[in-house]
C-alpha cells in the first residue's frame, strides 16, 4: 500500500532536516537519492540508476553520464551545493536530446542538494524551491508513485481574495432566497472541507476538488445533492455506512464534532455558483491564518448589522499586543529561563509544559474566534519549542511514534461567547484547523502524521449576549485563566435601547445610563466574573474610557471590584478597516498583579510603541507610583479651584433655520428690516478657520418687524415646524422625532434653547480641535458676535487666564483627562476646566505672565498674519517661529510657578498635577463630602 501524501509530508520534512547544509556531488549524491525516494516509500535502486551512460549525437562530443536515470520518466542531474543550476538544467537537455525516444522521460531535474529545479516537459510547468520548502512540494513527484501532478487553473496562497470568492457565494446564494441558518451553516461545512482537501484531513489532496468536478454536473443543478450527501457521509462512521454507498462518496473520511451532524436543507446551485466553488477550490487553504476568518467574516456580515453591534475584525497584529503581555511573554520568558538551566532543566521545561496544558482561556466576544485562533497557535508553537528541548538529544531530534500523545494541549480549553450565529461556528471550524496545523507540524519534527479526526474535542462556542448570560455557565471562573477580547465599540449615542438598558444596569448608572460606550459592560462584568478564580483581563477599548466623563462612571466599579491594571497600551489607531483609536488594558486581582506595571506609549498613533515600567498605572494610563492609583477625576458643576465659571456658548434648537450661511446672508434683500437684527454667529469650526455664519437674534424683536420681513416669516414658521417634528433639520431629509424640550420651544419660534450673548469681550475655548495642533487655538471675540455652542467663553477674562489656559501645562493636563471625537480633543468644562489645579503666584510672577500672555497675542497680529487663520497659526508645520518662541517663554514661565525644577515631559507635567489635584479633593472625600468645595480663590481669579 502506497504512503498517504500526508506520511509523504512528514517524510519530506524529516529528508530536508538532515541534509540541511551538506551537498558534496561525488560523494553523496547516492545517499541523496536513496532517501529521497524513500521519501514516498520507493526503493530507488527498483525504478533508477546511476550513472546511465548516453552517447552524443553531436560530432566531436563523446557524451556523458547521467547523474540518476528513470527510463521514460526522470533525468536528474546532480551538482555540488552552490553550483549554477542554469547549466545543470543546459546539460540536461542535451541528455534528454541524446536518448531513444522510447526512453526520454517527461521530468527532468536539476538539484544542489540545498535547491530543487523540476520540470514537466510535457504540460512546461516548472517548480523552483528550497530544500526546506520540499514537504510543500511533494505533491510535484507523485509521478515517483504513478500519480501525474494535476494542473491547477490558480494555486495562488489563500488569502483575502479566497475569502471573497466565498463571500460571493454566500451572496449568490442569498440573493437566489437561500438565506440565514441553513446558509451560513453551509458556509461554514465549505470552508472547513476546503481546507481538508488541501491539509491532509481527506486521505488524498484535492479529493473534494476532484469530486466537485467529476461528479457533479457543468450547469451545478446536482450540486446541492451530491453536497447533502457529502455532508451525510462525513458525519457516518465507516462502520455504519451502506454497502452500496456511492465509492467516491466513501472515500471521505469520517469527521464527528457535530459540524455535519445537523441537517439543512440544500440549495438549488446553478453553473455560476458551481464556478464560485470551484475558484475558491483552486486556491491552497493548506497556507491558512487567522486574518483569513476574519475577513470571510467581514465579507458577508451586513455592514449595517455590524456598525449596529459596534462589532470590528481585528487584525492579528492588534492580537499579540493584547495577548502578548496578558500571558505570551511570561510564559516565553519563563521557557528561556528553564532552558538556560544546568540542573533541573528537565523538570523546569515538563513542569511549564504541564502548566501550559492547564491554563483555560475566555474570549467573550469572540466574533469569527480570531483572539482564540492566535493564542492556541502562539501556544501550540512554543510547545513545539519546548519539545524540541525536551527531544533534542547530542544534536539530533529523537522520534517518537506516537506524535498525538507529545501534545499536551487541545481545544476543548478555549471558549467563547459571540452573540451571532454565524461567526460562532466559523470560531470552532477555524480552532479545529488551527489545531490540525499545529498536528501536522508537530509531525512533521517529531514522527508520523496524525490527523484528530474523529472530532472527539470541541471548542467551548457559546452562541449569546455575553452581557445577558453568565459567564460561569461557559466555563467557571475558578478554572479559568485568562480572559480577552475586542468587545464591541457602540459608543454611548450609537447604542441601541437594549444596549443603553444592559451598561445602565450593570454599571448601576440612573437616568439614561451616562455616556458609557457599550465596551464598558465587558470590563465590569469582567471584573465581577475574576472574582471567583485566578484569571486576569485584557480587553482592547476604545480611548474614550480613559478620557473624560467615563473615566470616573467606569473606573471606580473596576476598582471597586478587585482589580488594578497590569498593563495598558495608551492610545493607537486601529489597524485594520474601522477608523478608531483605541486602548489595550490588562487588569488583575489586586494582591496579584506584576510589581511592575508594562506601559506602551505610541508617539505615532499609527506606528509602533515603545515600553516603560511602572508601580502603579492610574485610569488615565500614566504612572500613579506617588498617586492614589484608584483616583478618578470626576466631572464638577462648578470650578474646585476658585477659577471663574467657564460656560458653554448659544444652542438654537432651530433645525438650522434660524442661521444663514456667508452666501444666504448676502442674499437677504437690503430693504428687508430684518439684516438689523441678524448677528455673527461663531462656533468652533467658523473661530479656528476665520469662518463665520449669522443668526437671526430675534428674542427683543417688535411683532410688527416679524410681519412686514418675509425672510423672518418664513424661518421662524420653519423653526417652529422642526421643533414639533413636522419638518427635518435644514439640508436633510429624514424626520426624527423630537425631544421635549423642542416640542416645548415650539411655542416661541424666536427663542433659543441656550441664549448666551455676551455685551463685552469674552475669551473663547473650542469644544474640539486637531490633535496635532500642540495648542489649542484660545482667544478673545467681540459683541456683536454670539458664541455657539461649540465654543466654552470665559466671561471678564484677563491676559493672567488666557496665559494659564493657553500655556503647555493646562494643554498637558486637557490632553489627558478630556474626551475625544475620533483622534481630536473634547473640551470639556466640567471635567477639564472645573478640576484644572491652578498655580500659586506673586505679583511679579502674575505681571510676567501677562505680559508674556500678551506676547502671544503680538505675534498672532504681525502684519505677515493678517490673512492666516487660527488654523494656520498652529498647523505645527506652518507654526511662525515667533509665534513659537513666543509660546515656549510663556511655557517655561508657567511651569515655573509650579515647580523650580524644569518638567522633562507632558508626562510630568499630568503627574505633577493629579498630586496637585489629590491635594485639593482628598482632605474632602476622606472627610466624606460628595463633592469637593470650591477652595479660596488665588488673587486676581474670578469673575
Amino acid at each position: 500500500m502506497r504512503l498517504s501524501w500526508p506520511e509523504i509530508r512528514t517524510n519530506a520534512a524529516h529528508f530536508s532536516g538532515q541534509w540541511i547544509g551538506k551537498g558534496y556531488e561525488k560523494g553523496q549524491t547516492h545517499s541523496f537519492y536513496d532517501e529521497f525516494f524513500n521519501i514516498f516509500g520507493v526503493p530507488r535502486k527498483q525504478v533508477a540508476v546511476y550513472e546511465q551512460r548516453v552517447r552524443s549525437l553531436d560530432p566531436g562530443r563523446t557524451g556523458g553520464y547521467i547523474d540518476l536515470f528513470w527510463p521514460g520518466t526522470l533525468i536528474v542531474e546532480q551538482k555540488s551545493a552552490g553550483r549554477d543550476l542554469n547549466r545543470a538544467l543546459s546539460q540536461a537537455l542535451d541528455y534528454y536530446d541524446w536518448l531513444p525516444h522510447s526512453q526520454r522521460p517527461r521530468h527532468l531535474m536539476v538539484c544542489d542538494f540545498q535547491r530543487f529545479e523540476l520540470l514537466d516537459l510535457e504540460t512546461r510547468r516548472e517548480w523552483r524551491f528550497p530544500l526546506p520548502d520540499l514537504k510543500r512540494h511533494v505533491e510535484a513527484f507523485g509521478f515517483i508513485l504513478g500519480v501525474q501532478p494535476r494542473l491547477f487553473r490558480n494555486q495562488s496562497p489563500v488569502n483575502r481574495k479566497a475569502s471573497e470568492l466565498m463571500g460571493r457565494l454566500h451572496n449568490a446564494l442569498a440573493a437566489d432566497g437561500y438565506v440565514g441558518h441553513d446558509l451560513e451553516r453551509l458556509l461554514v461545512r465549505l470552508l472547513f472541507i476546503l481546507f481538508a482537501d488541501d491539509t491532509g484531513i481527506f486521505e488524498r489532496k484535492d479529493q473534494f476538488l476532484t469530486f466537485l468536478e467529476q461528479r457533479t454536473s457543468p450547469d451545478g443543478r446536482d450540486l446541492g445533492r451530491w453536497l447533502g450527501e457529502l455532508f451525510q457521509t462525513l458525519d457516518t462512521p465507516p462502520d455504519r455506512r451502506q454497502h452500496g454507498l456511492d465509492p467516491d462518496l466513501a472515500d471521505f473520511p469520517y469527521i464527528n464534532g457535530e459540524l455535519f451532524r445537523e441537517r439543512i436543507a440544500m440549495p438549488s446551485f446553478d453553473h455560476k455558483m458551481r464556478d464560485m466553488l470551484l475558484d475558491a477550490s483552486l486556491f491552497h487553504w493548506g497556507d491558512v491564518s487567522p486574518a483569513i476568518f476574519g475577513s470571510l467574516f467581514e465579507s458577508v456580515i451586513d455592514k449595517v448589522t455590524r456598525r449596529k453591534q459596534g462589532a470590528h475584525y481585528t487584525p492579528e497584529q492588534a492580537i499579540l499586543k493584547v495577548i502578548e503581555p496578558l500571558f505570551l511573554d511570561d510564559l516565553r520568558a519563563e521557557f528561556a529561563r528553564a532552558s538556560a538551566l544546568k540542573s533541573g532543566r528537565e523538570r523546569a521545561l515538563r513542569a511549564l509544559h504541564d502548566r501550559m496544558g492547564s491554563l483555560s482561556f475566555l474570549d467573550p466576544a469572540c466574533g469569527a474566534g480570531n483572539f482564540l485562533v492566535v493564542a492556541y497557535r502562539e501556544l501550540r508553537e512554543l510547545e513545539r519549542e519546548i519539545l524540541h528541548e525536551l527531544l533534542t538529544i547530542d544534536g539530533r531530534v529523537e522520534l517518537v511514534m506516537d506524535v498525538a500523545a507529545l501534545s499536551k494541549l487541545d481545544v476543548d480549553r478555549f471558549f467563547g461567547i459571540e452573540l451571532d450565529e454565524f461567526p460562532a461556528m466559523i470560531a470552532q471550524v477555524a480552532l479545529w484547523m488551527t489545531d490540525h496545523i499545529a498536528n501536522t507540524r508537530l509531525a512533521e519534527d517529531f514522527g508520523q502524521h496524525y490527523a484528530r479526526i474523529p472530532l472527539v474535542k470541541a471548542p467551548g462556542i457559546r452562541h449569546g449576549d455575553a452581557l445577558e448570560i453568565d459567564w460561569n455557565h461557559v466555563v467557571p471562573a475558578s478554572q479559568c485563566s485568562y480572559v480577552f477580547g475586542n468587545p464591541p465599540f457602540a459608543g454611548a449615542k450609537f447604542q441601541s435601547d437594549r444596549q443603553r438598558a444592559q451598561i445602565r444596569r450593570l454599571a448601576a448608572l440612573p437616568g439614561s445610563g451616562g455616556t458609557l460606550d457599550y465596551v464598558a459592560g465587558w470590563f465590569i462584568k469582567g471584573a465581577h466574573y475574576v472574582a471567583g478564580g485566578n484569571a486576569r483581563i485584557a480587553f482592547v477599548s476604545t480611548n474614550s474610557i480613559v478620557q473624560g466623563e467615563q473615566v470616573a462612571q467606569l473606573w471606580p466599579l473596576i476598582f471597586r471590584a478587585g482589580m488594578d491594571i497590569a498593563f495598558a497600551h495608551r492610545s493607537f489607531v486601529w489597524p485594520g478597516r474601522a477608523a478608531v483609536h483605541c486602548v489595550i488594558i490588562g487588569l488583575a486581582q489586586r494582591g496579584d498583579e506584576p510589581a511592575q506595571k508594562r506601559l506602551f506609549s505610541y508617539a505615532d498613533a499609527k506606528g509602533e510603541p515603545t515600553e516603560t515600567r511602572h508601580a502603579a498605572l492610574n485610569a488615565y494610563l500614566i504612572d500613579a507610583g506617588l498617586l492614589d492609583r484608584h483616583m478618578v477625576v470626576r466631572e464638577e458643576a462648578r470650578p474646585i479651584n476658585g477659577a471663574g465659571r467657564l460656560v458653554t456658548g448659544t444652542k438654537p434648537v432651530d433645525g438650522g433655520y434660524l442661521i444663514f450661511t456667508p452666501e444666504e446672508y448676502r442674499q437677504i434683500p437690503d430693504a428687508d428690516p430684518i439684516r438689523d437684527w441678524i448677528r455673527p454667529f461663531i462656533g468652533a469650526e467658523e473661530y479656528i478657520n476665520a469662518g463665520c455664519r449669522w443668526i437671526l437674534a430675534l428674542q427683543n424683536a417688535p411683532p410688527a418687524l416679524l410681519r412686514t420681513s418675509s425672510v423672518a416669516r418664513a424661518r421662524i414658521g420653519q423653526v417652529a415646524r422642526f421643533r414639533q417634528g413636522l419638518a427635518p433639520a435644514k439640508g436633510k431629509l429624514e424626520i426624527k422625532p423630537r425631544g421635549g424640550t423642542a416640542i416645548a420651544l415650539s411655542h416661541t419660534p424666536t427663542a433659543f434653547h441656550v441664549t448666551v450673548m455676551p455685551d463685552a469681550a469674552f475669551l473663547v475655548i473650542p469644544q474640539v480641535s486637531s490633535d496635532k495642533r500642540d495648542y489649542i487655538p484660545i482667544g478673545w471675540l467681540t459683541p456683536p458676535v454670539i458664541p455657539s455652542d461649540k465654543l466654552r467663553l470665559l466671561p471678564n477674562a484677563t491676559l493672567w487666564d488666557f496665559g494659564i489656559l493657553t500655556s503647555r501645562m493646562h494643554m498637558a493636563w486637557m490632553r489627558q483627562i478630556s474626551g475625544r471625537m475620533k483622534s481630536d480633543y473634547m473640551y470639556s468644562v466640567g471635567v477639564v476646566y472645573n478640576n484644572f489645579p491652578w498655580p500659586d503666584a506673586t505679583p511679579a510672577q502674575r505681571a510676567q505672565v501677562e505680559a508674556l500672555a500678551q506676547a502671544v497675542l503680538d505675534a498672532r497680529a504681525l502684519p505677515k498674519n493678517a490673512t492666516s487663520s487660527l488654523a494656520d497659526l498652529y498647523d505645527p508645520d506652518s507654526m511662525p517661529a515667533e509665534l513659537h518662541r513666543a509660546h515656549r517663554d510663556l511655557d517655561q514661565a508657567v511651569d515655573r510657578l509650579y515647580r523650580k525644577a524644569a518638567f522633562g515631559s507632558d508626562r510630568e507635567r499630568v503627574e505633577h498635577l493629579f498630586t496637585l489635584y489629590q491635594q485639593l479633593v482628598d482632605p474632602l472625600i476622606h472627610a466624606g463630602a460628595r463633592r469637593p468645595r470650591r477652595v479660596k480663590p488665588a488673587p486676581g481669579q474670578g469673575l
